[in-house]
């Protein structure tokens, strides 16, 4: 993987531990909890479009690789297939956690809308595993591990409706590099916002078993709009996404739209 390192780490400061003082579910609570969140998040997908049955995964968890933890061992990314796009999202930051009975996880998944994935990468219907190899999803595992390193950014986009990250070590990357036009790498980094501009779509999951889970977009940023928000604070990032949001693509990953800076 290729790290991910960002603007906000005074903000973020160290992980949060999971809270301690609530009793703990029953293994067969745990369970429930889990399946209703997994149950609820695919209704909600299902009204956004065709959602393929298999999910993208793990055959080992990366915590057993030195990766950050999720709310559970469940690791995977789930796909949804609208007309001329697809959505690729995190699917396991809204579980319950193992040792907390009463919240959703991170409170959120993450999510990479876009119409430019190369044909070769999209796979046909019922077939995801071509969707490994593209660089939507390259970019969004490497955002959900800082994600899931700060142990959730949920309250930081609600509070400041947007955050922005980066990804350095384009030249090394299978697929970024290669996939990725110039125009959207500064310096050997990639430039995401995280939580704006808001999707077409409900992005608040209501029947969830606890908190409401939030669906966080993330927006590919060109190399200018990424020197923009480097020396930038949140009205910058806030700003940058009105502009966006003034765009026909608003929260798409899209590869040919023009600078907004």
């Amino acid at each position: 993987m290729i790290a991910v390192k960002s603007f906000l780490g005074k903000l973020f400061g160290r992980k949060p531990e999971p809270p301690s003082e609530r009793p703990r579910m029953s293994v067969e609570a745990h369970e429930k909890a889990c399946a209703d969140t997994q149950e609820a998040m695919d209704r909600h997908w299902a009204k956004v479009g065709d959602v393929e049955e298999d999910v993208i995964a793990y055959v080992i968890p990366p915590i057993f690789q030195g990766g950050p933890a999720w709310p559970t061992l469940r690791q995977a990314y789930r796909v949804i297939r609208r007309p001329g796009s697809i959505i690729i999202a995190t699917d396991g930051m809204s579980d319950p956690y193992e040792d907390d009975g009463e919240e959703n996880g991170f409170g959120m998944e993450l999510f990479v809308e876009t119409r430019d994935i190369p044909a070769d990468f999209t796979g046909a219907d019922g077939d995801v595993s071509a969707l490994k190899n593209s660089w939507a999803f390259e970019l969004l595992e490497n955002c959900a591990a800082f994600v899931a390193e700060h142990g959730g950014v949920r309250d930081h986009v609600d509070q400041l409706g947007s955050i922005s990250t980066e990804i350095p070590g384009v030249a090394g990357a299978h697929a970024v590099g290669s996939q990725v036009p110039d125009r959207f790498v500064l310096d050997d980094s990639i430039g995401l916002l995280i939580g704006g501009p808001p999707p077409d779509f409900p992005d608040i999951v209501e029947d969830t078993p606890f908190r409401p889970v939030r669906l966080i977009p993330l927006v590919v940023l060109t190399a200018a709009e990424l020197q923009h928000v480097r020396t930038g604070d949140s009205q910058v990032r806030r700003a940058l996404a009105e502009r966006l949001s003034a765009l026909p693509q608003g929260h798409f990953s899209d590869l040919r739209r023009p600078s907004v800076i």
